[in-house]
């Protein structure tokens, strides 16, 4: 990689960053990446070879797409936020090529809608989530999962359409349950409340 004409940012040559796109400092960008018009991204992200940024992104700062993860506009990736190999996050409830007289569609004939993800939240290689949805705060997203509604905060979700079977933590670990609605990390011993679906730090 070669060092960009940007702050503290490094390039790939084969990259492809808009003049347009705000990149922070400390973000490096992988070879045959794509970065549109009008995107943002944050400080310390790491965008993988062959990902795909849309216009207007916005994303946070220390932000990890993995290889040729697809993030379609207008979608919003809060800090710490990470994007599995492969996974796409859509932008049209209603596809198609065409109009209904036949005619290729444009800009102009849809509206595009976005996916939100939530501080730290993962999105697991291979998944797709399907606008418009919520993914919460440390939510884990399997691999290979649809997701198709909102995802609560901390919930661990799997399958099509996806589905939540748990809590996860901070640490990505599924939580042990520990009785009367708390919840228990494995690896941090942080303690987690559970109340009518939802789950809260302690």
């Amino acid at each position: 990689m070669t060092d960009a004409d940007r702050d503290g940012v490094t390039v790939a040559p084969t990259a492809d960053v808009d003049d347009q796109a705000a990149i922070g400092a400390g973000t490096r960008v992988w070879h045959l990446a794509q970065i549109r018009e009008d995107a943002t991204l944050g400080a310390n992200c790491n965008i993988g070879r062959g990902a795909y940024v849309g216009p207007g992104v916005v994303i946070g700062d220390n932000v990890k797409l993995q290889n040729h993860a697809l993030v379609y506009e207008p979608a919003r990736l809060a800090d710490g936020v990470f994007i599995g190999p492969a996974a796409v996050l859509t932008n049209d409830e209603y596809p198609r090529a065409v109009t209904p007289e036949g005619r290729l569609k444009t800009g102009d004939d849809w509206h595009a809608v976005g996916v939100t993800i939530g501080e730290g939240a993962a999105i697991g290689a291979r998944a797709v989530c399907v606008a418009p949805v919520t993914v919460g705060r440390w939510a884990l997203v399997a691999a290979g999962a649809v997701v198709t509604k909102d995802v609560p905060d901390f919930a661990l979700v799997v399958g099509v359409p996806a589905r939540r079977i748990g809590w996860v933590g901070r640490a990505g670990r599924p939580l042990t349950a520990k009785g009367d609605g708390v919840w228990v990390c494995p690896e941090t011993g942080a303690e987690y409340h559970e109340s009518d679906g939802t789950l809260a730090e302690a």
